[in-house]
C-alpha cells in the first residue's frame, strides 16, 4: 500500500510522459507535483530538510514576507518537480520531500545573505570544529555537490534506481536565485550573523 500511495502521490517521470496515452486525468499528473512536497522518504529525510528549511528559512521569508514566501516556496518546489522530470523522463520512481522547495530557499538566501556567517561543524584531521564561514561559501559548495552528484546520476541513466532528486536540488537552487529578487519586498542585506 505504500508503494501505491508513493506512485499515487509522488512525481513519477514515467507517469507524465506517458499522458495522454495512460487513463489518468491530466489532474493527476499535476497534483503529484504538490503533494510529493509533504511526503518523504524516512525521518532522516524529513528532520534533514526541516533543519534547513529551520535555518534559512525565517530569514528569506522575513525579507519576501509571509504571503509572498509560500507562493516562493511551491513555484521553486514545483519547478525542481519540472527539472527532475526533464532531466529523468525513463525513471518509474517516486520523487517525493521537499527538497527542492527548501534548496530555493538556500538559493534565495544565498544571494539575499552572501555575507552571513554560518556556524559549521569541519572535520579536522580526527577532530571536528565549529566554525564561523560565509554563507556564500557553504551553499556554493552546497550547490557544486548537488551538480557534480547530478551530473553522475545522468552518466548511471538508471530508470528504476532510487535515491537522491539531485537534479531537483540544482532546479530548486537556481529558480529561488531568480525568483527572489522578483518577489522581495525588502532590499537584500550585506551581512547576516546566523547561529
Amino acid at each position: 500500500m505504500l508503494n501505491s500511495f508513493f506512485t499515487t502521490y509522488g512525481v513519477v517521470p514515467v507517469h507524465v510522459y506517458s499522458w495522454p496515452a495512460s487513463d489518468q486525468p491530466f489532474s493527476a499528473l499535476i497534483q503529484p507535483f504538490f503533494t510529493s512536497m509533504f511526503l518523504h522518504g524516512g525521518w532522516l529525510h524529513l528532520i534533514g530538510n526541516m533543519w534547513y528549511l529551520w535555518i534559512f528559512g525565517d530569514n528569506v521569508e522575513d525579507r519576501l514576507g509571509h504571503i509572498r514566501y509560500l507562493v516562493f516556496y511551491f513555484a521553486c518546489g514545483v519547478g525542481a518537480g519540472v527539472v527532475h522530470l526533464l532531466l529523468n523522463p525513463n525513471s518509474m520512481v517516486p520523487s517525493v520531500g521537499a527538497s527542492g522547495a527548501i534548496a530555493g530557499v538556500l538559493g534565495a538566501y544565498l544571494v539575499s545573505y552572501p555575507f552571513a556567517r554560518i556556524l559549521t561543524l569541519v572535520p579536522i584531521f580526527f577532530f571536528f570544529q565549529v566554525i564561523e564561514i560565509p554563507a556564500l561559501i557553504v551553499l556554493g559548495l552546497w550547490f557544486v555537490m548537488q551538480f557534480f552528484y547530478g551530473t553522475a546520476s545522468l552518466a548511471a541513466n538508471s530508470a528504476t534506481g532510487g535515491g537522491v532528486a539531485w537534479w531537483a536540488h540544482v532546479g530548486g537552487f537556481v529558480i529561488g536565485i531568480i525568483l527572489v529578487g522578483r518577489l522581495a519586498r525588502k532590499p537584500r542585506y550585506a551581512s547576516y550573523s546566523r547561529y
